[in-house]
């Protein structure tokens, strides 16, 4: 297997899979300038969003820090940040902890009230977005050891082939990565309940394990302070498709995807990982959400399994989509890269279906599209952790 991929180098010595000018809105109030922005310019992606007004503390705080991150995603290659001018999340803001999450990178803003109202937004946008491109397109891709990828993985929905077949498969994978230096993104905190025990015995440390305990216990706390309970907000109701019986055994099958080696750390939502391996970020179980904080956090790809079939892409990497259930592959087959059914028809093994992912991975950290970009699955949801007044 090839233990090296075509990447680009950015300034601050990270490496993308991509080479793309994002466009981001600090608050939503700029959301119809920078999508404008984006259609008149090929080459950029828009990260249209629904908050940055009326944010306060460490809410407003995260959502800062997550489109930093976005900015910082080595799959960036240059950005621009657009806010109205009055929001609680400043453009000016999220561009110096931009600055200070990678050095080095093309970053430029502005706000709607400074240009002028929206169409002068548009028009200085537009210019400004077309000098990032063009600048960008100069980069060649250079071939670059496996140890640069940071790869996150999620599954939505869950059902007995998720847990049974396809998280176990991209576990493999994950292993190939962790043994050949790269890190691999494992999230959905709330799905560990129950299987917390297992995950805390795979810890490096007592200090990682006592913070994979303390994150599980939050997300319990929080949703028994509304009345609810872990269990009942993320156990999916039974499909014909195939069902798990309690708790424990989903909680169990959604870990496998982060394979068997040692949990290196925890870092929370959109942090950048700061040790090779096997990484737990603290992250909702939402599937898009999740996937944000990954890549915010600098992940250039993403692998996701799903059951009952959860379509889902990433506005700044590429989502690798698989499923191991039969009848998924059969109605979803356009939204996925890799089926897996054949290991529960019999027809196939694990290890050979997890070599397939492995080579199709490095494929996709190369250049090739994925389903999920070819169809223009842009998904980009930020985390919310307090009230808006």
């Amino acid at each position: 297997m090839v233990e090296t991929f075509l990447g680009y180098r950015r300034a601050d010595g990270t490496v993308g899979v991509r080479n793309r000018v994002a466009i981001i809105p600090a608050v939503v109030c700029a959301n119809t300038v920078v999508q404008r922005i984006s259609q008149l310019v090929p080459g950029t992606v828009a990260l249209p969003h629904p908050h940055g007004c009326a944010q306060i503390g460490d809410d407003v705080q995260m959502t800062k820090w997550s489109l930093a991150g976005a900015a910082a995603n080595p799959n960036v290659a240059a950005a621009l940040i657009i806010g109205l001018g009055c929001e609680t999340c400043q453009s000016t803001d999220v561009l110096d902890l931009a600055q200070e999450r990678t050095p080095g990178k093309r970053l430029e803003r502005f706000s709607i009230q400074e240009a002028g109202g929206s169409i002068k937004a548009i028009q200085r946008g537009v210019e400004t977005a077309r000098a990032l491109v063009d600048e960008v397109a100069m980069q060649q891709p250079e071939p670059v050891p496996l140890g640069e990828l940071i790869v996150g993985t999620e599954c939505g929905g869950y059902d007995t082939t998720s847990g049974a077949v396809a998280n176990p498969t991209v576990g493999t994978v994950a292993d190939w990565l962790v043994e050949h230096g790269a890190t691999v993104l494992l999230g959905e905190t709330a799905e560990f309940f129950g299987a917390e025990q297992t995950l805390a015995r795979r810890a490096r440390d007592k200090d990682v394990a006592k913070q994979l305990h303390e994150i599980v216990a939050r997300v319990e706390a929080e949703a028994q302070h509304v009345g609810e309970t872990v269990a009942d907000a993320v156990r999916p109701a039974p499909t014909e498709d195939g069902d798990f019986s309690t708790r424990e055994e989903s909680a169990l099958g959604c870990i496998r995807k982060g394979g068997t080696t040692d949990v290196q750390d925890v870092i929370g939502f959109s942090d950048r990982p700061s040790q090779a391996g096997l990484v737990v970020m603290d992250t909702p179980s939402h599937d898009t959400v999740a996937l944000t904080g990954m890549v915010t956090g600098g992940a250039q790809i993403c692998i996701a399994t799903t059951g009952r079939g959860s379509p889902v892409g990433n506005a700044l990497a590429p989502v690798i989509n698989v499923t191991a259930n039969p009848r998924t592959a059969a109605r979803m087959g356009d939204n996925l890269d890799l089926s897996l059914a054949s290991i529960v028809e019999g027809t196939a093994t694990q290890d050979t279906l997890a070599t397939e992912l492995t080579g199709l991975t490095m494929q996709v950290a190369s250049g090739e599209l994925t389903a999920a970009e070819i169809i223009g699955h842009e998904e980009f949801a930020l985390y919310r952790i307090g009230p808006q007044v």
